[in-house]
């Protein structure tokens, strides 16, 4: 980095500088940039306004007046700049939802509008037909879609964009959101189209973005886990609770954790019990979750022990021993468990259990078979489960696994009551969709009721079948993730690692509408 060789120049500056002069840098954001400059400097950032109106209102007041006439055709540029104006603040607005919104959040930023803006100009200028195709291309793929690295916010952002690059722009009326609210403008002058701007509301609902009523909700939750995030970390250390001081609240958390997670699984009886057949995959997975489990309670056991050795003073109290008792103290997974763990969000109390019922579910597979159902959000590893699955039906028909992939069958009967395993494939239970909710009785998906986050899901059956191919349309193609935060490390097939399948589910809507509903399926909640 140069920023150490920056730090030395600036430290280096000779007394006798000029009173005018003044030292301007601009820089992305880096964890290496000098602390020195930063205190002794004026910080100044220059981050989107909130909300759609202000929003707007800011890009329109980037252009000159005059630059609405700076075209052959003023009429169709006024309108589709003025809908480039609304996609960039939507797209910028969707980021407060998190995930619903992007499962990344990108910075999107003025440039990116004057490049598409430039671009629409000079194809107006040059054919006589508006290129929509190559105009949605150019914006979506390439000047806003190069900063988008995950797949799915990509066909979100292509998606959000139909809506703005489409011949229905031009026509008189044409609404931008379901309410009616927002609708494109009449040519007019810049004025003309501030004034319209003012009249709308400070703060938009969700449905001008496309999403359901229960977006508010997940926003002002998220604000308030990160405002009392920020308090823990503040708060202070020398803390008590019910009279009890800090170490011994630690030492009591320390020793009910012990009591609940079992020991490590013995992993010869494993390897003994399930060896490695070329007719049943499944033993190999089997295996498998049983060593990552067995490396994570190692983990619980071993550090809980040195731990409750360091309160009582019999063993040096390390930093990594330190973080994991300020970690129980608040609740929180201490990161030493969490880097051999399973992607969650749960605070420790939920965690806890949950790594309860996991141990559990692979105990009961070691001891009574494999289920007839099989609990998918219980596995360390699903995608290794899913694999499995399907090279034991290639293996099977002696065909290669590439030309195999599911077919999705949702169940009527409860996961309970599955009592025989299918003659090919595997049942699953244990997931939940957030965005939108499963109709049981029409057997589709459906709007959410008010105030419900999330619904559960049907068991369903994972059917291989050979060279399928998904139906072009009545489905929703819906991506499931392993936690609600969706976002992940990009991993070297392209896929998020939070990233479990594609799971094709009915609908009669079509499938934009899902889409900009941000409608997923997870397999573990954060509670």
């Amino acid at each position: 980095s140069w920023m150490p060789r920056l730090e030395h120049l600036v430290e280096n500056f000779p007394e006798a500088v000029n009173p005018a002069f003044r030292l301007w840098l601009t820089s992305m954001p880096t964890p290496h940039f000098p602390v020195s400059i930063l205190q002794n400097g004026v910080k100044m950032t220059n981050e989107p306004p909130k909300g759609i109106r202000a929003n707007v209102t800011r890009s329109l007041l980037a252009y000159p007046p005059d630059f609405l006439e700076r075209s052959k055709k003023p009429a169709v540029f006024k309108k589709m700049l003025f809908a480039l104006c609304f996609f960039h603040a939507l797209i910028q607005e969707r980021r407060k939802f998190g995930p619903l919104g992007w499962n990344i959040s990108y910075e999107f930023t003025m440039t990116d509008l004057y490049v598409c803006v430039r671009q629409l100009q000079g194809f107006l200028d040059k054919y006589d037909d508006v290129p929509y195709k190559v105009i949605a291309f150019l914006s979506g793929q390439i000047n806003y879609g190069g900063r988008v690295t995950d797949d799915w916010d990509r066909r979100t952002l292509m998606t959000v964009l139909e809506l703005f690059v489409t011949p229905a722009v031009l026509t008189e009326g044409y609404t931008f959101s379901s309410s009616g609210l927002y609708q494109t403008v009449p040519p007019t002058d810049h004025a003309g189209y501030l004034e319209v701007v003012q009249g709308w509301p400070i703060n938009s609902e969700p449905e001008a973005f496309g999403l359901h009523e229960n977006a508010d909700i997940a926003y002002a939750r998220a604000e308030t886990y990160d405002t009392l995030g920020s308090i823990l970390k503040v708060e202070p250390k020398s803390a008590s609770v019910g009279g009890k001081n800090k170490d011994e609240t630690i030492t009591e958390i320390a020793k009910e954790v012990l009591a609940k997670v079992r020991q490590p699984f013995d992993l010869r009886e494993f390897a003994a019990k399930y060896p490695t057949r070329y007719d049943e995959s499944l033993n190999t997975v089997l295996v498998q979750e049983g060593i990552r489990f067995s490396r994570l309670l190692t983990a619980i056991h071993s550090s809980l022990a040195d731990l409750q050795r360091a309160v009582k003073g019999l063993v040096v109290m390390s930093q990594e021993l330190e973080n994991i008792a300020n970690s129980l103290f608040n609740n929180q997974v201490p990161e030493a468990w969490a880097d051999k763990a399973y992607p969650s969000l749960k605070p420790l109390a939920s965690w806890v259990t949950d790594l309860v019922q996991r141990c559990e579910f692979i105990d009961g597979w070691f001891h009574r078979g494999a289920p007839a159902s099989f609990w998918i959000s219980g596995f360390f590893f699903p995608q290794a489960f899913l694999t499995g699955t399907l090279q034991n039906f290639a293996r099977k028909r002696q065909i290669s696994i590439d030309t195999v992939s599911f077919a999705f069958v949702f169940l009527t009967q409860p996961a309970a009551e599955l009592k025989q395993k299918p003659e090919d494939g595997v049942y699953v239970h244990g997931m939940y969709m957030e965005g939108a909710r499963w109709d049981a009785g029409a057997g589709m998906i459906a709007e959410s009721f008010p105030k419900q986050l999330f619904s559960e899901m049907p068991a369903v059956w994972l059917k291989p079948e050979i060279d399928r191919k998904p139906a072009a349309e009545g489905i929703y193609l819906s991506p499931c993730y392993k936690t609600l935060r969706r976002a992940g490390t990009l991993s070297t097939t392209g896929h998020s690692t939070n990233y479990v399948m594609t799971i094709e589910i009915p609908t009669t809507e079509t499938m934009s509408h899902w889409i900009r509903r941000g409608v997923a399926c997870i397999l573990a909640l954060n509670y």
